[in-house]
């Protein structure tokens, strides 16, 4: 479980992430394109929704980025069983989190939305999809819990088969419960938030298989360790909790961002939605080389070879930045032909493709960011995570807040944003790297 910082075993471990991100990519698109068949306003209301439960989602991700550094520092020192003591403890977390998630939907998103939205239709969709959709957060932390410890212990490559059957599953009922295929009831935009819930539970049933079949529960003592465990938990906690934030932080900034969208109209809110796309695109491999930096940076610290955690992050960052110029050219080429798979207008592609443009511009920046921050991940100082993310977050509302509500810039300049928040945090998680006053600190 000890890793070298070669390009073969970079990629060993982002390729697999990679692949196991690009089925959920094509799952998203694939349902905005059954959104996009309802209308505009559907898939406008989609972009609202989706955002607003990636701000739930972000508790699982931060304690699956906290629990994957934990396991990679225990892989890295060789400790087995407090693999398993830091992943029972990390599951009962998460079903805690997950309950509060379900309640707090069901009291304040009526109150967010009613407040916010000025298009009373969006605003009703939103609140009865929601209702549903938070339903799935139990399913998709424990299923994040899973994939944790499978990157965590560098078994990234069995990813794919959770990942495969849970983006299978949403495809199929998304055709069946929206549209009322093959006697199942027509739910319109509501089947979308069934399909997910479900497709959750499948996927964690089928990572929980997974681990059983490669017999890690018996290498790493998984379920012997799931009576309360105060140091673990409170090093689990100490370590996502910034995390959390951070991302939490990150997202609520885009449902604001989303909210100022809605009032330009819903035609800006469903190309918003698109370009949600766009980055779920291209964070295939950039996130899936974040992921890759957190866990080998964590492991080679592990393994107190300390003077190579630069040497990894650039090299790591140059891949990450290669792969996104692939997919970037590929996407401004064939722009108009992207924009038309949702079977919209044609003033819809047009007034898309520029936008496209600029979000495209982002996104290599955002390749490079995305390697830095999760080195800074790795290192386990994640309050560090959170102080970037705030600064950012800082730019970012201030000038999206001047450009749509002050000085009413059309959606290229509102994009434009993108520039502004990578910038900010490649500059200062960069700065923090190369200082080294990550090098004392202790998981």
């Amino acid at each position: 479980m000890q890793l070298s910082i070669s390009n073969r075993q970079i990629l060993a471990i982002s390729l697999p992430i990679s692949f196991a991100l690009v089925i959920p990519f094509l799952n998203f698109t694939v349902n905005n394109f059954f959104l996009g068949r309802l209308g505009e306003s559907e898939l406008g209301t989609a972009g609202i929704t989706g955002v607003y439960f990636l701000v739930m989602a972000v508790i699982g991700n931060g304690l699956n980025n906290s629990l994957q550094a934990i396991i990679s520092r225990r892989a890295g020192e060789d400790r087995p069983a407090e693999i398993g003591r830091t992943f029972g403890q990390g599951v009962k977390i998460a079903l805690l989190f997950a309950a509060a998630g379900i309640v707090l939907t069901y009291l304040l998103a009526p109150l967010l939305f009613a407040g916010s939205l000025a298009f009373q239709g969006v605003e009703q969709r939103a609140v009865e999809f929601l209702k549903i959709r938070v339903w799935g957060l139990p399913f998709l932390y424990l299923f994040q819990m899973g994939n944790a410890l499978l990157v965590g212990t560098t078994n990234s490559r069995l990813l794919i088969i959770g990942t495969l059957f849970e983006a299978g599953a949403n495809i199929l009922l998304d055709y069946l419960l929206i549209f009322g295929h093959w006697g199942f009831p027509q739910l319109g935009f509501n089947g979308a938030a069934w399909a997910s819930v479900f497709a959750e539970a499948i996927g964690m049933a089928v990572v929980i298989l997974v681990i059983f079949f490669k017999k890690m529960h018996v290498q790493f003592e998984l379920f012997r360790h799931f009576s309360f465990n105060r140091e673990v938990s409170r090093l689990i906690l100490k370590t996502s909790a910034p995390l959390i934030g951070q991302y939490g932080i990150s997202l609520i900034s885009w449902l604001f961002f989303y909210i100022l969208i809605e009032h330009k109209g819903e035609r800006s809110l469903a190309i918003s939605n698109i370009m949600r796309n766009v980055f779920t695109l291209t964070g295939v491999f950039t996130w899936a080389f974040a992921s890759t930096t957190n866990t080998m940076v964590s492991n080679i610290i592990g393994q107190n070879r300390k003077e190579e955690v630069l040497v990894l992050i650039q090299k790591i960052m140059r891949l990450s930045f290669l792969f996104a110029v692939i997919l970037v050219v590929i996407l401004n080429v064939f722009a108009s032909s992207f924009l038309n798979l949702f079977g919209l207008s044609q003033e819809f592609t047009e007034a898309g493709v520029p936008v496209l443009r600029m979000v495209t511009a982002g996104i290599l920046l955002m390749s490079i960011s995305v390697v830095w921050l999760n080195g800074v991940t790795g290192t386990g100082n994640t309050q560090v995570n959170l102080l970037i993310e705030l600064a950012a977050i800082v730019f970012y509302c201030v000038y999206v807040y001047l450009v749509l509500e002050v000085y009413n810039l059309n959606l290229i300049w509102a994009w434009a944003s993108e520039l502004i928040y990578w910038l900010v945090i490649v500059t200062m998680a960069f700065l923090y790297i190369q200082s080294g006053r990550w090098k004392e600190k202790r998981l």
